[in-house]
């Protein structure tokens, strides 16, 4: 299915692995523009080199979204290098696990500073340009910001922000004519969730394979997500086909969140 994507621009955070990569992906291989931010340079020209093999076009912008100005001048380049923006996808961030009272002051203002200020400002940096196009905004945040857990408090509370901002901003996009939309992975095979398993599968002396089928049984989930099933439902609801959504919050999961 044409979603009708060709000439639009999309930004992409977070994008130099991960979903952050499978979505700049696949809006490329959708005909958008796409314009990709994180802090690795060296993948990012990667991911860049990959799209345009293939006929795309891709921006790459470094960036260290934590620092405060950095999203104004991510959006800044994007709209002087395409002279649009179409679609924003937040997708940077990652918050550390533990015992809460272990937990650091510093952990916790990291853990914000980045996934949801970085969203924050990138959005009100994009917002006028989003308006102008009709544009879209998408979050990535995570079930643990509907299902709180004891060893992922600081993830939790800003996956909760996010979902709260993405209902706050879909409210003033009505006037604005801007979609805001998120969405909740569940378990999903990246290097990240590699990472998790690993240690899962060390502390418990178990294998790789053991490990994962465990935090599948216990998440009551058939199989792993794919990053490309999360990347085809971001290009759905940038689209025209996803016209009369808005704020709409999304949990791709496989089945794990069973609250209303």
């Amino acid at each position: 299915m044409d979603l009708g994507l060709t000439g639009k621009v999309a930004l992409v955070t977070g994008a130099s692995e991960g979903l952050g990569r499978a979505i700049a992906l696949r809006l490329a291989a959708e005909g958008m523009g796409v314009a990709v931010a994180a802090r690795n340079e060296p993948r990012l020209r990667e991911l860049a080199h990959e799209i345009e093999a293939s006929g795309g076009r891709c921006l790459v912008h470094p960036a260290d979204l934590r620092i405060p100005d950095a999203p104004a001048g991510f959006a800044a380049a994007a709209e002087r290098h395409f002279g649009r923006i179409d679609l924003v996808v937040n997708n940077a961030g990652a918050t550390v696990r533990g015992d809460f009272l272990q937990l650091t002051e510093e952990q916790w203002q990291d853990g914000f500073a980045l996934k949801f200020l970085g969203a924050v400002r990138l959005c009100r940096a994009a917002w006028r340009s989003l308006a102008a196009q009709g544009g879209v905004i998408v979050n990535i945040a995570g079930v643990g910001g509907r299902t709180g857990s004891a060893d992922f408090t600081i993830g939790g509370a800003v996956n909760a922000a996010i979902l709260n901002l993405t209902k706050s901003l879909a409210d003033r996009g009505v006037k604005d004519g801007v979609r805001v939309h998120a969405l909740n992975p569940g378990y999903i095979r990246t290097g990240r969730l590699g990472r998790r398993v690993a240690q899962l599968a060390a502390a418990n002396n178990l294998s790789a394979e053991e490990a994962l089928r465990r935090m599948s049984e216990d998440a009551g989930i058939a199989r792993l997500g794919e990053p490309g099933e999360i990347a085809g439902v971001v290009a759905f609801l940038g689209s025209a086909q996803a016209s009369y959504l808005q704020g709409v919050i999304l949990d791709v999961d496989g089945g794990m969140t069973r609250t209303l």
